[in-house]
Parts: structure tokens; sequence; C-alpha cells
């Protein structure tokens, strides 16, 4: 089997454990200040961005120019679309299990929604994450081995794993603030990144022994990414900003200056 695949396998294990760091934080308080946490919100949805274009579209139009039959522009907006999808019917199939596990109970129940809704959420969103950081490192497999696309994997992977420090503390947090113990609060933390290493073994053996998937796979992980950040972590980091209206804002173009510069560095 490629190496590479190994190594997409190992970064997402590192992206899930950056999870349960983030996950982690439930021991030592309920709650941390606000502000710092739509500061962390923020920089992580910069980085999504960023990564979004320096490091899947614009790999995945440059591969669509060499191994698709079909215009580059096309290619990569077929993927960014299904990316973004996905997503879109993710978070209803969400939406639609909690709704179910209200009606099992005969009446609402508003406390078991909102945690179904919030690990769920995060669980399934991980999913298209670790095919990023999977497909990153798979087409790497494909050729001669550039160290160029190396570090640009690695990018990926770093920019994940900061955004996943404070989504394993978004789940933790609000399941102690509702009554769970910290263990429990902890483990289910944790578990929400637990995906990522399958998506991402299973994206890189995609990518690795089916060349002309690669160019979609990169658009569609880059679609997946975009519709998080902007639909999920750009609201949420906005959050009581009355005091600070451009706190996390600052954060969002911090996260994205740094992924561009590292990407342009690195690639």
């Amino acid at each position: 089997m490629n190496s590479f695949v190994y190594y997409a396998f190992l970064a997402t294990v590192i992206t899930w454990l950056l999870t349960a760091l983030g996950a982690g934080v439930v021991i030592f308080f309920k709650s941390p200040a606000q502000k710092i946490m739509n500061l962390m919100l923020g920089f992580a949805s910069g980085v999504m961005i960023a990564a979004s274009f320096w490091s899947l579209l614009q790999p995945a139009i440059e591969r669509a120019e060499t191994v698709s039959r079909l215009p580059a522009y096309l290619v990569a907006a077929i993927g960014f679309v299904f990316g973004a999808v996905f997503m879109w019917a993710s978070d209803k199939i969400v939406t639609f299990a909690a709704k179910r596990a209200d009606s099992m109970q005969g009446k609402p129940d508003e406390r078991l929604s909102r945690i179904i809704m919030l690990v769920l959420s995060i669980t399934l969103h991980n999913i298209p994450e670790g095919l990023a950081v999977g497909v990153a490192f798979g087409a790497l497999g494909r050729g001669e081995f550039d160290p160029e696309g190396l570090m640009g994997a690695i990018t990926i992977a770093l920019g994940i794993g900061l955004q996943n420090f404070p989504e394993g503390a978004a789940v933790s947090l609000p399941l102690r603030r509702e009554g769970y113990s910290r263990k429990k609060a902890f483990l289910w933390g944790q578990a929400s990144g637990m995906v990522e290493p399958v998506a991402g073994f299973i994206g890189a053996l995609l990518v690795v022994y089916v060349e002309a998937l690669l160019p979609y796979a990169l658009a569609f992980a880059a679609g997946a990414m975009i519709l998080v950040a902007v639909h999920e972590l750009i609201p949420e980091c906005q959050k009581g900003k009355e005091n600070s209206p451009y706190f996390a804002t600052m954060g969002i173009v911090a996260g994205f200056t740094v992924m561009m510069v590292m990407d342009i560095m690195l690639g």
C-alpha cells in the first residue's frame, strides 16, 4: 500500500488529537471567556477559507487541466458544489434526527435535541475535513515525490487541526453546562473527531488508485470547508460582539493571512 496513505492516516490522527485537546479544556472550567472563544473560531474560519483556495481549489484546477476531459473550471465547480451540498444535506440529517428523537419521547426534549444537533453536526462535518487531509496526502502518491506538495498537505492538516481545537471545546463545554460530568463531556467532545482518521484513510486510498477522482475530491473538500466556515464558524464567532465588534473579525483576517502566507511560502 502506498506510504502516503499511512501518512494521511497519521495526519488525521493528529487532527483528532487536537480535537481531544480542545475538548480537554472542560476539565479546567465550564466556559472560557466569550472573546477568546470568538477569536479562536474566527481564526479557524480564516484558516479554512484560505486553505480552501490555495491548498484545495487551485491544485484541483491544475490537476483537472492534465487528467480530465472536461474543462478545468467545470471540474472545480462540480466538485465544489457537491461538497457544499454534502454539508447542507448533513445538516438536514442532523435536524431530522433531532426531531425523531423528540417524537420518540412523546414530547419535545429541547435539551436532548440540542445535544444531538451539537454532536452530530460537528461529527458529520469532520468527515469532509478528514477527506481533505486524506486527499492532500494521497495526491502525493501520484507520480514523483513533490516536496512542495508535501508541505501543502502538512499545511492543510495544520489548518484543520487548528480549527479542530475550538470545535472540541464547542462540544464538551456546552455538554458540561447541560449537567454532564467532566469525563462524559470530554469523551463526547473528542469522539466528534474520531471520524477524521477513517475519512482521511479512505480519501487517500481513493485518490492514490483513482487519479481522475483527484480534482473532484480536492474541490469537494473545498466546498465542504467553505460552507462550514461561512455557515457555522463565522456566525458563531460573532456572538456577543457588542463590546468588541471587530475582535472576532480580526481573528478571521489573522487566520486567513497566516494560512495564505504559509501556502504561498511553502507551495
